[in-house]
């Protein structure tokens, strides 16, 4: 028993030992090793007698997952083309911004070239209306 148990028997010794444990007349100090070889006889025989069913699987997961691999392809590609777009759209606001502020300063340039002919023009009137007064 002590060879059984370190698995150092033979096919043949092991074939001893269930022999010799399923006959009803076991020495005594062996009895508790019968029901071990019993049961070792009994679910050797056993069989699975049922049908199993070989039908197709629903796949149903593995076309999620696909469709999941999909829409994430989608939107990296999709989102990826928006985002560049969104900076594209940045930089013209950001060149259209910086143009119209160089107008908007040659316009006060120009503006304020024109403010001072005004003044000049002022003058001149209040000049004229102080001749026109003193005659």
């Amino acid at each position: 028993m002590e060879k059984y148990f370190e698995a150092t028997t033979t096919v043949a010794e092991e074939e001893t030992l269930r022999d010799y444990f399923s006959k009803e007349s076991v020495a005594t100090h062996l009895e508790q090793y019968a029901p071990m070889f019993q049961y070792f006889s009994r679910a050797k025989e056993e069989r699975f007698t049922r049908q199993v069913p070989l039908k197709a699987k629903n796949n149903i997961y593995k076309w999620a997952s696909v469709a999941a691999a999909v829409v994430l392809a989608f939107g990296l590609y999709f989102g990826n083309d928006y985002r560049e777009q969104q900076i594209a759209d940045q930089e013209k606001a950001l060149l259209a911004y910086n143009q119209t502020k160089k107008a908007f300063a040659l316009l006060a340039v120009n503006f304020n070239k024109g403010t001072e002919k005004v003044a000049y023009l002022n003058e001149f009137e209040e000049t004229k209306q102080k001749i026109y007064n003193n005659n």
